[in-house]
Formats: C-alpha cells, structure tokens, sequence
C-alpha cells in the first residue's frame, strides 16, 4: 500500500503533528519502507505456529504463597472512625 502525500498530511492532523512541506518527501519515503515490512510479515505463512507469549521458552520463578504477615484487621479497624460487620463505612459521596 503506497502512500499519498494527502494520506500522510490526513495522518500527521489525527496525530496532532506538524508537518513542514519539506519533510513530506522523506516522511512518506519512510512511511512506505515501513509498510513495505509489514507487508513482508503479512506474507508469512503463520498458519501451525503457536502463539509465543516470549521469543525464548522461559519459566518464571514463583515463590511458595505463603502468609507472612500477622493479621492486624482488628487493630486497625479500632482506630477507624466507624465499622460494622468488619467493613470500613464511610460518608456518602455521590447521590
């Protein structure tokens, strides 16, 4: 798909970019190398190629889930202004 000047200056105003007159040439000649390669990747036969969610087979290390804090719920709801039935209660804000 090749590029109009029209094409690019329509681009450069959804994007909020100025375009002086003297870039338009090597922008669309950029702008046409650019999608030059993803018509190249289009091309590819991906079809059996399973999704990556990483180039290297990588596994992540996880820790054990284990607790390691005390629970203090009911410390800190002594010094909250209301409670009821272990929730916080606070002003209404929106009506």
């Amino acid at each position: 798909m090749a590029l109009t000047e029209n094409d690019l200056r329509r681009l450069a105003r959804l994007a909020r970019i100025r375009i002086e007159d003297d870039e338009t040439g090597p922008l669309l000649a950029q702008m046409g190398g650019i999608l030059g390669l993803i018509d190249q990747l289009q091309a590819v036969d991906t079809r059996g190629v399973e999704p990556l969610s990483h180039a290297l087979e990588l596994q992540q290390r996880l820790r054990q889930d284990t607790v390691t804090e005390i629970d203090r719920r009911a410390q800190f709801q002594a010094v909250a202004p209301q409670v009821e039935a272990g929730l916080y209660l606070v002003p209404k804000v929106i009506e």
